[in-house]
């Protein structure tokens, strides 16, 4: 069954079965969003001051400290993207000053990145609309169609090797520093000023702890939380029964619930990642905090039967590709070949 999508904008319609149900859950509260910030962007900062002081005695024990460095991270990054959607804070104004300073923490420009990720959401499972802040997916057909050098690069591109390795490089150090010759005005300030910004509070860093130790810092702790965020979004909608439609048979909803997985991590990992390993609830209402997703899932019958995975599914789905058409499910390269 197909599910009714939201109203679209400047049309009168009756509103989605779903969105008076959810109200309730998205709404902000400063002080469980005060905790969540107590509890993510206070310790990096004090884990990575330990590495730096860690240096003197063991560099091993630094890079121990990396571990729960790049957790928090991950955590700090959560609130950076609820506060994109404006479910952080109450106040439109103070997500978007919060976001601009968090920001600066995960190397993203705020304006850019709400743009780009809005552009995720509203597109989501279709078909007919990929390539916006999404994991670049070809079905069967696009794929075999390819001429052999097109083909090598996409499989270097889904190698986990590259993604997860090189992708972290790319995804917070390189892509967030480049601005797009088309962008608007306002999306060009927000990554020069972000540019700007970073320059200065690493070149400060630098001046105060030394280049080299500043990277020994950082590198080990990026490229840990890089690799685990790129994961969590890319085994969020990357399954084998995920939901592609074209988009004349698109739903927002259908996208939400059967494209959207239900990642059940154990609860340290569900910690460090915010629970959106909810997605299914996240994309269903982007206006719930973070803190709010588990209740609102336990609450709620219309999330009984969401696509479940737990982290060893996730790990596995790592395998899958390309989206098969005819059967409606994500594949393997092998799996693709024509017979």
């Amino acid at each position: 069954m197909t599910l009714p999508q939201p109203a679209a904008a400047g049309r009168r319609r009756e509103r989605p079965f779903w969105s008076e149900a959810l109200e309730p859950y998205a709404e902000p509260r400063l002080g469980r969003s005060l905790i969540d910030l107590a509890t993510s962007v206070v310790p990096y900062l004090t884990l990575s001051a330990a590495m730096y002081w860690a240096l003197g005695t063991s560099y091993l024990l630094s890079l121990a400290l990396a571990i729960p460095a790049a957790g928090f991270l991950v955590r700090t990054f959560i609130l950076f993207h609820d506060c994109s959607h404006g479910s952080f804070l109450a106040s439109r104004r103070a997500n978007a000053w919060l976001g601009a300073a968090l920001g600066l923490l995960v190397y993203s420009p705020f304006l850019r990145w709400r743009h780009d990720h809005a552009i995720h959401h509203a597109t989501s499972g279709d078909l007919d609309r990929r390539g916006g802040g999404d994991v670049r997916t070809l079905t069967v057909a696009e794929y075999n169609a390819l001429p052999p050098r097109a083909r090598l690069g996409y499989r270097l591109f889904r190698n986990p090797l590259i993604m997860f390795g090189i992708g972290p490089i790319v995804a917070l150090l390189i892509g967030p520093r480049l601005v797009a010759r088309d962008a608007r005005p306002r999306m060009r300030r927000s990554v020069i000023g972000t540019n700007i910004a970073l320059a200065t509070c690493i070149g400060v860093l630098c001046w105060l702890l030394g280049w080299s130790d500043f990277l020994l810092i950082q590198a080990p702790t990026i490229m840990l939380a890089g690799s685990a965020g790129i994961w969590l979004f890319y085994v969020q909608h990357q399954f084998e029964d995920a939901y592609w439609e074209d988009t004349k048979d698109w739903s927002y909803a259908d996208a939400a619930l059967r494209g959207s997985s239900y990642l059940k991590l154990p609860r340290v990992l569900q910690f460090f990642s915010g629970n959106i390993g909810l997605h299914h609830v996240h994309h269903l209402n982007a206006r719930i905090p973070n803190y709010n997703l588990q209740r609102a899932h336990d609450e709620n019958a219309i999330f009984k039967d969401v696509p479940t995975l737990s982290l060893r599914d996730g790990l596995h789905s790592v395998r899958l590709k390309l989206w098969d058409e005819d059967s409606g499910r994500l594949v393997t390269f092998a799996q693709a070949r024509p017979r």
